[in-house]
């Protein structure tokens, strides 16, 4: 009886026991409880005013002074260039390190610059925008860190990547750590030429070492007035060479797409910029491992366009415009020309045929005769090399007399420039077609694209002349001596080579065609040459005459 009682008051004091415990420990879990909810608060709320601090960029008052001036603010930008609600951030929390000068407490979440990846039309692309409200849009160690991380992703992803450029140069407070940063852009910039289209806008400033990452890339546009390009300004070039100039003059939109090809385009403002970036993504492939997706297009295949059979002078001393040419054969008479007010003696752009996506290359006869010079060679050239490393077939029209002749050009270098074009396509690899639908005289004749250079279609026009040369230049070497022979001689010549019959019968040209029937006549060879394989020798690199 007495254990019973015994273990009947031991069960009923350890339940009490237990029971009050249970109660301490709830008490102190609700307690706990409450004290990680409210850190949990805090670090929330320290989170989002980080996230604001960053949406808020250099402030209302930096932000305003950038509108002042024509600009748009980098995220601005960014929401015009990618399609609605497709933008994510990355970084947006970084700051930078420095402590130097006082920067300790002068940090600014996102540290200058904006990146993150998004969609133009639905494809994935990388972007940084540099941020000028914030410390100048100056280049810092965390600032290269956050433009390098997206752009390794991109070569990873296979994707291309875009840069909005609107910076002061170097945070001259980081130092070597700066410049350290701008090489390792650098060094992506090279890893992802080829592999991943890379476009640069310049919208702003872009000075010193600044310019090479643009000058790196694909293709570099200019917004007019508001940007500038150079690697030492005014005030340098006063001290050192005693000339005074002014940004613009040194460095604006309209020298560097007239004069030093620095640049590929030129647009009136940001808005403009970021909208013909969005058109000319959809000629370009997301790698160099994809074909460009094909678009539809109500544009026939077969359609014939009479005007083109005339569109060409009888007289060969007359000029004609080839964009007139090229816009009745493409699609939509649609083309997206690049570089198109430097070296205007030679037009390049992407079009569209059935379809397909297509890069155009033709002599302007409207200029300069469309002679081949340093700067057209060099322009095609980079153009043509852009093309073969992205999968882009090649459409060529010739109408050339030659090279350029001149001390000015031969000291200049014409033998080396005009080798790089020579070199370009003999290289290229992808589908080539050129047409010839007037002259092609010479060494500039073998260059355009001839089938010597593995071209897969030549075709030529009746009113084509494949010659060493003209035929008036021709007797005055032959008949030097005998001037009274010339008149019969030339018109002999001219009979003989002054028409595309003696290169389609030696099967240099693949046949003879009417100037209507081009459009349909590309499309179908297009469609035989989508699976074409072919490649070079195996080797380290090349050594292209640079």
């Amino acid at each position: 009886m007495m254990r019973a009682v015994v273990s009947a008051r031991t069960v009923v004091s350890a339940r009490a026991v237990v029971s009050a415990r249970t109660v301490t420990l709830a008490r102190a879990g609700v307690r706990g409880y409450a004290t990680a909810n409210t850190k949990t608060e805090e670090t929330k709320s320290r989170i989002e005013g980080k996230r604001q601090a960053a949406l808020a960029g250099g402030g209302t008052k930096r932000i305003a002074t950038q509108h002042s001036k024509g600009k748009l603010t980098a995220r601005e930008r960014i929401d015009l260039l990618l399609d609605p609600h497709t933008f994510r951030e990355y970084d947006a929390f970084v700051e930078h390190e420095c402590t130097d000068f006082g920067m300790s407490s002068n940090k600014v979440t996102g540290d200058g610059v904006v990146t993150g990846v998004g969609k133009i039309n639905g494809r994935t692309v990388f972007v940084f925008s540099q941020d000028f409200t914030v410390f100048g849009g100056s280049l810092s160690r965390t600032f290269a860190q956050k433009v390098c991380k997206i752009m390794d992703r991109a070569i990873q992803a296979g994707a291309p990547v875009i840069g909005l450029n609107d910076s002061g140069g170097a945070r001259i407070q980081e130092g070597v750590d700066s410049l350290a940063g701008y090489a390792n852009i650098f060094q992506r910039n090279v890893l992802a030429s080829g592999v991943v289209p890379q476009i640069s806008l310049v919208m702003g400033p872009c000075a010193g070492g600044a310019v090479y990452s643009p000058a790196l890339t694909d293709f570099v546009f200019m917004v007019r007035n508001t940007s500038h390009l150079f690697v030492t300004g005014p005030d340098v070039v006063k001290a050192v060479t005693n000339e005074s100039v002014t940004q613009e003059e040194l460095g604006g939109a309209s020298v560097h797409t007239r004069k030093s090809g620095v640049a590929h385009g030129a647009f009136d403002n940001d808005v403009e910029a970021l909208a013909r970036t969005r058109e000319l993504m959809s000629y370009l492939p997301q790698s160099n491992r994809e074909p460009v997706d094909a678009r539809y297009t109500a544009d026939p295949s077969d359609r014939a366009d009479v005007a083109l059979d005339t569109i060409v002078p009888a007289d060969s001393h007359h000029a004609y415009d080839i964009k007139d040419v090229v816009r009745r054969i493409v699609d939509d008479g649609r083309m997206f020309e690049i570089m198109e007010d430097y070296a205007r003696n030679i037009v390049v752009g992407f079009a569209r045929l059935g379809g397909q996506s297509v890069g155009i290359v033709g002599n302007q006869p409207l200029v300069s005769s469309g002679v081949l010079d340093i700067d057209a060679s060099v322009k095609a050239a980079r153009f043509v090399r852009f093309c073969d490393a992205f999968n882009i077939p090649l459409v060529t029209f010739v109408d050339v007399p030659g090279f350029l002749p001149g001390t000015r050009q031969e000291h200049s270098g014409i033998i080396r420039e005009g080798a790089k074009l020579l070199y370009a396509y003999a290289e290229a690899t992808v589908p080539k077609i050129a047409i010839t639908t007037r002259k092609a005289y010479g060494g500039a004749q073998c260059v355009m694209s001839s089938k010597q250079l593995r071209g897969d279609v030549n075709f030529a026009w009746p009113t084509a002349e494949l010659a060493v040369m003209g035929a008036k230049g021709a007797v005055e070497i032959l008949w030097r001596n005998d001037p009274e022979g010339r008149v019969r001689a030339e018109a002999e010549y001219t009979r003989l080579f002054a028409n595309p019959l003696p290169a389609a019968q030696r099967g240099y040209l693949d046949d003879i065609i009417q100037p209507s029937s081009t459009r349909m006549r590309i499309i179908e060879e297009l469609e035989i040459l989508k699976t074409k394989k072919l490649s070079n020798p195996p080797k380290k690199h090349d050594n292209m005459p640079l």
